[in-house]
C-alpha cells in the first residue's frame, strides 16, 4: 500500500487530497496569502477553505502534486488529523479589539509554541481556544482547553467540545495573570497527557475521572 503525501487528507473522491498549511492564531501576511494563491493556481486547487481552527485548507490536490505544493509554500504542516494539539485558536484581543480585556494572541502564540503539532506527547487530537474578553469569539468553552480574559485576570476551562457530544467546559480557575494562566494551561496539558486512555479526549476524559479530581490534578 502506497504511503500517503505528507501533511495531506484523502478526499471524498478517494483520489486528490487537502492540506492544510500552519497559520499560528490565524494570522496571516501578504506573503502568506501570495504564496496560497500562487500555489493553488499551479497545482489547480478546487476549493480553497477557511476552516474552524482559522486555518485555510486547500482542496482537491493530486496525490503527486501535494509534496511540490508544500515545498513551493515552505510552511509547517497545519495538523488536521492525529495526536496531538491541533491548534491555538484566538481573538484580536487587546491588539486591536475594543472590547479586549487580555491579550489573546500573546497568550495563544506561547501555548501554540510549546504544544502545537508535537506527536507522542498528545494521547488525542486537542484544541485550544483563547478569548480576550467574556464574548468568547475564540470558542473557548467549547474547546478541550480554553481560556477568556476578564478586567480582573485569566479564567481557565477545561473539558469542552462540539462535535456529535457536545459540552460546555468547566471553570477551574480565575483572576489569573498572564505567566498564572500559562502555567495552569500548561499543567492541564500534561496531567492530561500522563493520566487519561488512548484516543480519550479532554471532555471524555474530565467526564470519567470527574471535573474535581482534575482540579485536583492541576491546583495541588
Amino acid at each position: 500500500m502506497a504511503e500517503e503525501p505528507r501533511g495531506a487528507i484523502l478526499q471524498r473522491d478517494k483520489k486528490t487530497y487537502a492540506i492544510v498549511p500552519r497559520i499560528p492564531m490565524g494570522v496571516l501576511t501578504p506573503e502568506i496569502l501570495e504564496a496560497l494563491a500562487k500555489v493553488s493556481r499551479k497545482y489547480k486547487v478546487r476549493i480553497i477553505k477557511i476552516t474552524s481552527g482559522q486555518r485555510i485548507a486547500l482542496v482537491g490536490l493530486n496525490p503527486e502534486d501535494v509534496e511540490k505544493a508544500w515545498n513551493d509554500l515552505a510552511m509547517d504542516v497545519g495538523p488536521a488529523e492525529g495526536l496531538c494539539v491541533h491548534y491555538v485558536q484566538a481573538c484580536p484581543g487587546t491588539l486591536t479589539c475594543k472590547f479586549g480585556q487580555g491579550d489573546s494572541l500573546g497568550l495563544a502564540a506561547k501555548v501554540e509554541q510549546g504544544y502545537v503539532g508535537k506527536q507522542d506527547v498528545i494521547p488525542a487530537k486537542t484544541k485550544i481556544g483563547v478569548s480576550g474578553c467574556r464574548l468568547c469569539c475564540a470558542e473557548s468553552y467549547l474547546r478541550d482547553i480554553g481560556a477568556v480574559a476578564e478586567p480582573d485576570g485569566w479564567k481557565v476551562i477545561v473539558g469542552g467540545n462540539s462535535g456529535g457530544r457536545p459540552r460546555i467546559g468547566d471553570l477551574i480557575a480565575e483572576k489569573l495573570t498572564d505567566d498564572q494562566a500559562l502555567a495552569l494551561i500548561k499543567k492541564c496539558i500534561d496531567y492530561y497527557a500522563k493520566n487519561s486512555k488512548p484516543r480519550e479526549r479532554v471532555p471524555r476524559f474530565v467526564e470519567r475521572i470527574g471535573i474535581e479530581a482534575f482540579k485536583k490534578g492541576v491546583l495541588a
